[in-house]
Formats: C-alpha cells, sequence, structure tokens
C-alpha cells in the first residue's frame, strides 16, 4: 500500500491515526462482549475503517454525514460520548433512541450525524434534502452519505442520484465497494466493472479510490469538498474495500474463499498505516502504546457507565406522547370578515400561496407544479411569485423526492411534495411509512412534511387514478391525515397542516376540485387538526363519514325527508376525533359509517371496533358500514358507479331504522 503525505502536517497524520484506532479497539470489545451475550447484535467494520475516518475527517464538523452500519467510525470521528454510543447499542435510555431502535439507527443533530434505517437505500434521499436545504440557506456546504454496493441496486438510490444530477446537490454519494451483500458477491449483484461507470449515466463526476488507504479517502475527499462547495454539484465515490467479517457476526464468513481473506488481511488500514507512520517517523512504539492504553481505558470508562443503566422502564405515556414532535396548535381565524367565492381548487391554491408567503422556509415539490402549475393547476403563477428555487418541478422520483423533504426538516425546513395522483404514492410508501413516520419516535427530529394527495373516484380514470388510498396510512403511527370536504375546511386544513411539524398526508378529492365552490375567507386561516364538524343534528340516526361521503350522504338525507339524521365529518382521520363520534352515538344509537374507500380493512371498520368497545351500551342495532366494493376500481362508468357505495346508502339507512 503506497501512502502519499502531500503536504499534511505530522498533527493531521497523527490525528488520522488516532481516529483510526478509535472504532478498531471499540469493534474489539464488543466482539468479545458479543460472545458473552452482554451485546445482542454487532456488524464489523473491521477492514473499512479509512473510509469513515478519512471521509469523517476531511469534513466540515458542521457538515452533515448520512452513514451506515459498518461506519463507526463516523460517529467516533464527531466525539459521541463512548457512554451513550454504548447505551445505544444496549437498548437503554442514555442511548439516542431511548431503547427504541438499535445499533447505528439513529442521528444526532448535535453531531450532524443522520442514521440508517435498515432498508439501506432511503438516506440518499434525506441526503438530497440536506444538501438542497444547505444550498437554499447559502451555506457553502457539503453533504456525504454512506452506501454498500449491494444497496446500489435500489431504486432509491438511482432516484437520489438522478434527482441530486438534476437539481446540481452538493452531496458525495460513497459507495463501500467491498465485494459482497451479505453472502451474495458482487459478480451476482451487478454486471458493471466499477460504481465510476454509473457516474456517466447521471451526468456526474465519477472517482475511485482505494478505500483501505485513510490518506487516499481524506485527501480525496477534502479536495473534492473543497470544491463542491464553490462548485456545487454530485460525486459519485467509490471506495475499494473489504470486509472481513461477516455481514454481521452471526452471518460468519465460510461463504468467501479463504485466499481473499488472506489477499485482503495484507491490506489491514490500520496496521499498514501504522507501519507507515513508524516509517516516516511521525510516531513510535511508545506512542501506539500510549494511544491503545488511553482508547482503552476510555472504553472501559463508557461501558462502565453504560452497563450501570438498565432497559427502560416502558412508560405508556411517554411512548404514545413521542409518535408526534410536541406542537401545540393555536386555531388563527381570519383577520378581517372578508370573503370570496372560490372553488375548491382555488382555496387549496389560496392556502398554499399564503403559507409560502407565511413561512419563507416553506418549499414545494412535485412533477410539473412549476411553469407548468401542476396538472390540476394549483401552483399556477406560483414561479413567478416564488421563484424555481421554492417551487421545483422534480423527476419522477417519488422516493428520493419524500426522502428530500425529510431532510428539509431535518435543516429546519418546511416542504410540502404533491403527488400528481394520491395512486402513485406507491413508488415512495416506504419513505412515509418507515421515514418520515417514525423518525420523531426514534431519535426525536421532527419530519415537518406535507404529501398533498389528489384522490378519489367519480371520473371513470380507472384502477390507478381513481384509489383511495388513505387506509394505507391510516395505520402508522406517527403520521397525521387530514381530508376535507368542502372549500373552507380545504383551505383551513391544508394552511394547519403546513404549519404542524409533523408529517401531514393530505387527502383532495379530484371530484371536488371545479363542482364545488364557497365563500370563503380571504385572509389566511386554520382549523384545528383532530376535531370533526357536526353537519346537521338529528336524533333518528347518524351517519360518520368523510369527503365525497359528505356529500353522498347529504344527497341521500335530502331525498328522505322524514329521516332526521346527525351528519359527521370526520375532517380529520388521524387523529379521529373519538369525542364526537362518541356523543353522536349516545344522541342517535344508530350509526352508519361511510366512505369510499374499500369495505374490508378501511378506516370505517376502526371507528366501527371502538364504538362497539366504547359505546355499546349507546346502541340500539349493529354499526353498519357503506363502502365500496372490495375490488380495484373499474373504468366504465357504470362499472364505477356500481363500485362506489353512494348507491347503497338509502338502503343501509331503511334497514337500520327498521331494526
Amino acid at each position: 500500500m503506497q501512502f502519499d503525505r502531500q503536504k499534511l502536517s505530522d498533527s493531521v497524520l497523527k490525528k488520522l491515526y488516532e481516529n483510526l484506532l478509535l472504532p478498531r479497539l471499540i469493534e474489539e470489545k464488543m466482539l468479545i462482549l458479543l460472545r458473552q451475550n452482554k451485546i445482542s447484535k454487532w456488524f464489523s467494520g473491521i477492514g473499512q475503517e479509512a473510509i469513515a475516518v478519512g471521509v469523517t475527517q476531511a469534513l466540515e464538523p458542521d457538515e452533515y454525514i448520512l452513514p451506515m452500519h459498518r461506519n463507526l467510525g463516523v460517529f467516533t470521528g464527531r466525539n459521541m460520548p463512548f457512554h451513550r454510543l454504548f447505551a445505544q447499542w444496549q437498548g437503554t435510555m442514555s442511548g439516542y433512541t431511548k431503547g427504541r431502535d438499535r445499533s447505528f439507527h439513529f442521528g444526532s443533530r448535535e453531531h450532524h450525524i443522520v442514521g440508517m434505517i435498515s432498508h439501506l437505500g432511503p438516506q440518499n434521499g434525506v441526503a438530497d434534502g440536506i444538501a438542497l436545504a444547505t444550498q437554499l440557506q447559502k451555506e457553502g456546504k457539503v453533504t456525504v452519505v454512506f452506501n454498500g454496493d449491494g444497496g446500489t441496486s435500489e431504486g432509491d438510490f438511482h432516484e437520489a442520484l438522478n434527482v441530486a444530477s438534476v437539481w446540481d446537490l452538493p452531496v458525495i454519494f460513497i459507495v463501500e465497494n467491498n465485494g459482497y451483500g451479505l453472502s451474495t458477491p458482487s459478480r451476482e449483484q451487478f454486471r458493471c466493472e466499477s460504481f465510476i461507470d454509473k457516474a456517466i449515466g447521471y451526468g456526474m463526476e465519477g472517482v475511485q479510490v482505494d478505500g483501505n488507504n485513510v490518506l487516499a479517502v481524506y485527501s480525496t475527499v477534502k479536495r473534492l469538498a473543497e470544491d463542491m462547495r464553490k462548485r456545487p454539484r454530485p460525486v459519485l465515490l467509490e471506495c475499494m474495500t473489504f470486509r472481513m467479517r461477516g455481514h454481521e457476526e452471526a452471518s460468519g464468513t465460510k461463504y468467501v474463499p479463504q485466499e481473499l481473506l488472506d489477499t485482503w488481511a495484507k491490506k489491514d488500514p490500520l496496521e499498514n498505516y501504522e507501519k507507515y507512520l513508524v516509517q516516516s517517523g511521525v510516531i513510535d512504539e511508545g506512542y501506539i502504546a500510549a494511544q491503545r492504553k488511553r482508547v482503552k481505558q476510555e472504553i472501559e470508562a463508557g461501558l462502565e457507565t453504560a452497563f450501570q443503566e438498565n432497559h427502560p422502564v416502558a412508560q405508556t405515556e411517554q411512548e404514545l406522547e413521542d409518535v408526534y414532535a410536541p406542537f401545540k396548535q393555536v386555531v388563527i381565524a381570519p383577520a378581517s370578515d372578508k370573503r370570496s367565492e372560490k372553488r375548491f381548487i382555488d382555496a387549496i391554491s389560496d392556502g398554499l400561496r399564503q403559507s409560502m408567503e407565511r413561512f419563507d422556509n416553506l418549499v414545494l415539490m412535485g412533477q410539473d407544479i412549476a411553469e407548468y402549475g401542476g396538472v390540476f393547476k394549483i401552483t399556477d403563477g406560483f414561479v413567478a411569485r416564488f421563484g424555481k428555487h421554492r417551487v421545483r418541478n422534480t423527476p419522477l422520483c417519488e422516493s428520493a423526492i419524500l426522502g428530500t423533504g425529510l431532510g428539509l426538516s431535518v435543516k429546519g425546513m418546511k416542504s410540502m411534495v404533491e403527488m400528481q395522483f394520491a395512486d402513485f404514492v406507491t413508488e415512495g410508501f416506504n419513505q412515509i411509512v418507515n421515514n418520515l413516520a417514525k423518525t420523531h419516535w426514534r431519535w426525536g427530529q421532527a419530519a415537518d412534511v406535507v404529501v398533498r394527495m389528489p384522490t378519489g373516484a367519480g371520473t371513470a380514470a380507472g384502477p390507478f387514478h381513481s384509489q383511495s388510498n388513505e387506509a394505507w396510512f391510516f395505520h402508522t403511527p406517527g403520521l397525521k391525515i387530514v381530508y376535507p370536504s368542502n372549500p373552507y375546511d380545504a383551505k383551513g386544513l391544508l394552511c394547519a397542516a403546513l404549519e404542524d411539524p409533523n408529517p401531514v398526508m393530505y387527502f383532495e378529492h379530484k371530484l371536488m376540485y371545479r363542482s364545488l365552490k364557497d365563500l370563503i375567507p380571504d385572509d389566511y386561516y386554520t382549523i384545528a387538526i383532530g376535531e370533526a364538524a357536526l353537519l346537521s343534528d338529528g336524533a333518528d340516526l347518524g351517519i360518520i363519514t368523510y369527503g365525497m361521503g359528505v356529500h353522498w350522504a347529504r344527497q341521500t338525507l335530502a331525498s328522505m325527508p322524514q329521516v332526521q339524521a346527525s351528519l359527521l365529518d370526520l375532517r380529520t382521520l388521524l387523529p379521529w376525533d373519538k369525542e364526537a363520534v362518541a356523543a353522536l352515538v349516545k344522541k342517535t344509537n344508530r350509526v352508519i359509517i361511510l366512505h369510499e374507500d374499500t369495505l374490508t380493512g378501511g378506516v370505517g371498520a376502526e371507528i366501527s371496533a371502538w364504538i362497539s368497545e366504547h359505546c355499546f351500551r349507546d346502541l340500539d342495532a349493529p354499526v353498519v358500514r357503506v363502502a365500496s366494493l372490495d375490488t380495484p376500481i373499474p373504468f366504465a362508468p357504470t362499472l364505477e358507479d356500481n363500485f362506489l357505495p353512494k348507491n347503497r346508502l338509502i338502503g343501509a339507512i331503511e334497514t337500520l331504522l327498521t331494526y
């Protein structure tokens, strides 16, 4: 191994050595503890330390790094207290996730680190968002994100590189090419000879470096970062290395040919660098012994502190409270009585525009939303008013853009991501349910992202442009879901969603866009998230619904003047208004739950179960659900009409009243 110190001082060379020593000695200790059954799992980075160490030391302390399992040198290089790291691995309260997640699945704003989730690829989109924020805030910073060679096959990797290239984001995408994805060798993972070849396809620079040579990694990253701060752009950095132990310790290395292990053992990053420094007269054996003694003492002290803690005492209230980032909504009333007639679509546009004016850190992202104004023209004219830096056309990369929203949030910004159609959210499902929804509960990072979801049937658009998919997210703790049924609520709930630092799924029914209009306040205002609205007050029965169901119920009840019904518009599906539902049941004793989504597993099933558990004594009849058929949504208008529940509501009412 050839080391080129260039013009690096002895102090820099020593610092790199000390930072290589930290993760190696910690790992050696962890492997002992694993055999003693004192820790539960370990992902070893032995043999790859030079990458994490070289990268971290080359960056400025306030530049974000998004590491993975085998990047312990990032955490130690950012001077994380040993006792907190060890507590994290133990699952105790001093750890960064309060025992809620394991190993390196955490972040720390203090140390400018955002940890991974098990799905490997999504962190690349988050890196895009952090880098975008540094650009918008004119900070001149670089963001670095780590990938294993196996993880580069994931769609998130491709999407994030594409977005970074199109937007000239200063992200260094590191690929630690260690030859295996768990036990699967590279030849069964991909056909390219090297990853820098892929950079060509993304229109970005590709650089390859010996990942076991800490000086090569350090010098390369330092050079790239200095240039990227002045000339922002992404770079794909391939670090050639090898994993000397199993994917995790239980896996072992029996699938690796012994001669390959022997070859790479000779390229050990710590041993080779240590020999080089001794031969160069930078350090001596006494220095080495002293450093090893010091680090081992620090490790033992950290372990002593960490092992004094037991696993957390489970506190249900605390667990539930931490699902959402702290936020006490203050409902804002319009400043004046001035009102204008606006369609549903205009109300959404109005709320979005006024929120952009109110929050100068709010960024809008979506396909065709800039000059074109979006396929429904909701953001028409926004570019002229707010600029393309805040109203951003995106590639067809839903997952990367949702991750970008989280990255913006890490940097204290807000974002709105428009799904062109709610159906397309499947392309970004993982980012929503595993990243946005869980980030605050895991390590205290709010996900200040609103996802706009043009939804619903009635336009004969078929099974991929008409789905009501709110139930997909209703089951996910950490998300909020709003679903307005009228122009007034559409504006007020959107403004409220954009104020809230938590991830909010905002469903807007496409059929309402231009078919509904009302006099709504010209001023900015909000509606309380989590509060239902009682639209009519009758004692014969109660109908609980939301979205288009409100209008179907009104039409049906208008045709049945003999029925005096209470009609409750939920407006918010998560968290939903249990008090309002209980009051309705107590008053009417007969309840229908109506929604456009299919019957099985819909929102109505949960509400029905809750009523049965908590309001059984107030019921004079079974709770009735009226919903769409349990089929995909058909294209032909006649079939679509049969699919939807509106024509079945009158029969349900008649049956319930005669029970």
